[in-house]
């Protein structure tokens, strides 16, 4: 069974993974205390399953996490329904699909302009970071124009949103824990400010909803911290994958027509987000392993991606992959309300980068992060 701590199956779990598979579709992982999907047709199970839920259980003692526990308590990715239903209604529309491609030109503005900065950066320095001046600070720039946010404060609410997932981690230091809970009531006093002032956007749209001021919090703070994480990770994971297999890079220059399908294939190649827990509501089997009501088991999502059963040759990326049935938005009632945002974002990222830098290379050796569960890198430099 894997080591999640281990950096050599951070740089690539992937075999790992492939080694699990072929000996059954789900395992134990004592580890992780929890049962682990590796196939995808239990993955989708597990997301799909009525009998396998979000339940949120505070994080303890309650007094050292009150605001982490706020802002989850009162979370649409934490509740099952009507909670769930509830919650989800106030924001669909904002995220519905016609809507988000009229934000199109927007986000392309945005992309090519962070673009430019960085070619400036590698004209000056002779190499730059891909995830500080383009993956990191589009997502965020984007979202906050949504929430009616000011761009400014993009930095420190990055800052915030890392110390925060990194509680969705196992085995963190207290002192890791100590900081989520700092960042979470960082972000809950600056939602409370902003919306005692005179909110725009989204932000404007959840107060005059029926939600309760907390929901409002929280609902904010979950669509920027989901806003950024698996996009930027996307992003920063996608770009490193095309520059290491040189020729799909050049593919995607040459043929723009594959914008689309590069864009699922990344998301599959290289998942941002490798697992994503439910809890038994009832006893439930999933591809034969029995789940018991209270017991928790986890979708890993980027073994998931790698099953040859779905996928011709999985380990080879191909940007022109179609169907490509990958799971890294999930599926049921908990599927990424925040899809198709995504999707514009990252193309426009690589629309922008293929157009302009078509001769981007690796300029040093990426820096990973050193967490299993949110799969990104913390560095990459580029030259052209």
């Amino acid at each position: 069974m894997f080591d999640a701590s281990d950096p050599a199956f951070l740089a690539d779990p992937y075999p790992a993974f492939a080694a699990l598979r072929a000996e059954g579709e789900v395992h134990h992982h004592n580890g992780l205390d929890l049962a682990i999907t590796v196939s995808h047709a239990a993955s989708a199970a597990v997301l799909r399953h009525r009998g396998l839920g979000r339940i949120w259980t505070d994080a303890q003692p309650l007094e050292r996490f009150a605001s982490f526990n706020l802002l989850h308590r009162n979370s649409l990715l934490e509740n099952e329904p009507p909670a769930h239903t509830r919650l989800r209604r106030v924001i669909a529309g904002e995220f519905g699909r016609g809507h988000v491609q009229r934000l199109q030109p927007m986000v392309a503005a945005l992309a090519s302009s962070m673009v430019d900065t960085l070619a400036g950066k590698i004209e000056a320095d002779g190499s730059a970071d891909l995830l500080e001046h383009l993956a990191q600070p589009l997502p965020v720039a984007v979202i906050a124009e949504l929430l009616g946010i000011p761009v400014e404060d993009g930095p420190r609410l990055v800052a915030w949103s890392n110390a925060i997932v990194k509680m969705y981690e196992f085995g963190l230091p207290e002192a890791g824990r100590d900081a989520a809970e700092q960042a979470a009531a960082d972000f809950v006093s600056y939602l409370r400010s902003v919306v005692s002032g005179t909110p725009g956007g989204i932000v404007a749209d959840l107060v005059a909803s029926e939600l309760t001021p907390d929901e409002v919090v929280a609902t904010a703070v979950l669509l920027l911290m989901a806003g950024h994480e698996a996009t930027v990770n996307v992003i920063g994971n996608g770009v490193l994958a095309l520059l290491t297999y040189r020729s799909e890079w050049e593919r995607l220059g040459s043929d723009p027509s594959l914008l689309d399908s590069a864009v699922e294939e990344l998301i599959r190649f290289d998942a941002p987000l490798q697992l994503f827990e439910r809890t038994a509501t009832e006893d439930v089997e999933i591809a034969g392993y029995r789940v018991a009501r209270g017991a928790k088991i986890g979708a890993l999502l980027g073994a998931a991606a790698r099953d040859p059963r779905v996928f011709d040759s999985p380990d080879v990326l191909d940007i022109g992959r179609s169907p490509n049935a990958h799971l890294g938005f999930g599926m049921g009632i908990h599927y990424c309300v925040g899809a198709p945002l995504a999707r514009v974002e990252i193309a426009a990222a690589l629309s922008a980068l293929s157009t302009r830098l078509p001769g981007l290379r690796l300029a040093a050796e990426p820096e990973r992060r050193p967490e299993f569960v949110i799969r990104g890198l913390r560095t990459l430099p580029v030259t052209v």
